[in-house]
């Protein structure tokens, strides 16, 4: 069985930023039902349709399959508006990779980093840009931000 464990820190300042070419990424939600999330997502040239369970934690089951780009296309028509735009940096710090969203449109401004993990428990450097850790706040879930944008917050 496929499972995500990933811890998600909002990003502090501008020293994450190391010369890396991020990925503009556009992503929609065909299911936002916090049960069974269906994501559509494309990724540059690539495009991968996701199904996420229910977040325990740090922890849910995920399965994420390639797809072509002109269903990618065709399907992000289906979802659910806004669409997510960001751009994301992969960064390296102490061996592990990091994955930083600069996001776009609605929520424009708000910038996350986000490491996978092997166990819930696992220990890992912390990077000096990494701020408050935000993994079990589901508002800063890519799912929520597609129905309560960023820049709608008060």
């Amino acid at each position: 069985m496929a499972e995500e464990i990933e811890r998600k820190f909002l990003v502090l300042g501008e020293t994450w930023r190391n010369g890396g070419k991020g990925i503009r990424y556009t992503q929609g939600y065909l299911s936002r039902d916090p049960e069974r999330i269906v994501r559509i997502r494309q990724a540059g040239e690539q495009a991968y349709l996701t199904i996420k369970g229910v977040t325990r934690g740090v922890t849910r089951k995920e399965f994420e399959y390639p797809i072509p780009l002109a269903d990618a296309a065709e399907l992000l028509g289906l979802c659910i508006r806004p669409l997510i735009e960001k751009t994301r940096t992969v960064v390296e710090y102490h061996g592990r990779h990091w994955e930083v969203d600069e996001f776009h449109g609605k929520n424009d401004g708000l910038i996350l980093a986000e490491i996978e993990l092997a166990r819930a428990d696992e220990v890992f450097d912390l990077p000096p840009w990494a701020g408050d850790e935000v993994s079990d706040d589901p508002r800063y879930y890519n799912s929520s931000l597609s129905e309560q944008p960023f820049g709608t917050w008060k």
